[in-house]
């Protein structure tokens, strides 16, 4: 490394790239819209699918079995299906370190796959107030503003908050959002609450309101996916999540983490470093943090 250069640069020049993305064209940069077509089981209530999306949309469904052996079968998609809805979702298919936020991650589809049952099993997320960490693309909190009555989506950085708002944009339709979502600058070293400005006109785009403060004391639920990936990080994380649960109203978190495995010249083995100071911060039987 020169001289001249810092981990921060470092970092910046750094591409990476999530696995959901494995196999896209090669060459594609910069923004790029994905479709995810989203089906909903049949043993959902049809009342309960018509209230929550627009019946609008025609699209195959596939079966999923398993053999004798317990094999997963993967038949070709034959049915006809208006049980499904699509969400648009603008994201890079690599990005710098800092900005991994600008993809859509593992984790993140599996927070949203979790949130999306939970809605249309239960009526548990109808009407809250819920707070997004780390929300990155933002497709669990759009999914989620369908029922609750405020969400809020925050990162840090305005190229990913900026993207943030591109897909709230391309999905008001689609999902014909019922609750208010806000895009807001959420920078897990800072204090909370966040220093608010009284002049509107002073006020930049993504800072908090006073009153956006008391609506997330009010908050009772708290969202992450795949915000592990770095110690310092997690110590902020942990951090921010004891100064949001320790005010206002009782809190729950659902946490989606990918638990990945480096080779580590300090054990010689392949390790799963990060997890472990993840899991250093749990306590077993102990529902504090």
């Amino acid at each position: 490394m020169n001289g001249g250069d810092s981990n921060e640069d470092t970092e910046e020049r750094r591409q990476v790239m999530s696995e959901v993305h494995l196999g896209c064209p090669p060459g594609i940069y910069g923004p790029h819209i994905s479709r995810f077509t989203i089906s909903v089981p049949s043993e959902v209530e049809s009342s309960r699918f018509n209230e929550l999306f627009k019946d609008e949309e025609s699209c195959t469904e596939q079966g999923i079995g398993f053999d004798e052996d317990g094999d997963l079968l993967l038949p070709r998609r034959r049915q006809v299906s208006r049980r499904c809805f699509t969400m648009k979702i603008q994201h890079n298919i690599t990005s710098s370190i800092p900005s991994v936020g600008l993809q859509v991650w593992k984790a993140e589809l599996v927070l949203s796959d979790f949130v999306l049952h939970k809605m249309c099993t239960s009526t548990v997320f109808d009407g809250i107030v819920s707070l997004e960490l780390g929300a990155g693309t933002g497709l669990a909190g759009l999914l989620l503003a369908r029922v609750a009555e405020m969400v809020f989506l925050t990162d840090h950085g305005d190229k990913i908050l900026d993207n943030c708002v591109k897909n709230i944009q391309l999905n008001s339709g689609v999902l014909n959002h019922q609750g208010v979502v806000y895009v807001r600058e959420l920078d897990w070293a800072h204090p909370w609450p966040p220093k608010v400005s009284l002049d509107l006109a002073s006020q930049e785009r993504f800072s908090w309101s006073s009153s956006e403060v008391e609506e997330v004391q009010k908050a009772s639920l708290l969202l992450a996916a795949d915000v592990i990936y770095s110690d310092d990080l997690t110590d902020a994380l942990f951090g921010i999540l004891e100064r949001l649960m320790s005010q206002g109203s009782g809190k729950v978190l659902y946490l989606a983490l990918e638990k990945r495995y480096n080779f580590s010249l300090d054990d010689l083995d392949v390790v799963a470093n990060g997890y472990s100071h993840f899991r250093s911060y749990l306590r077993e039987g102990d529902s504090r943090m």
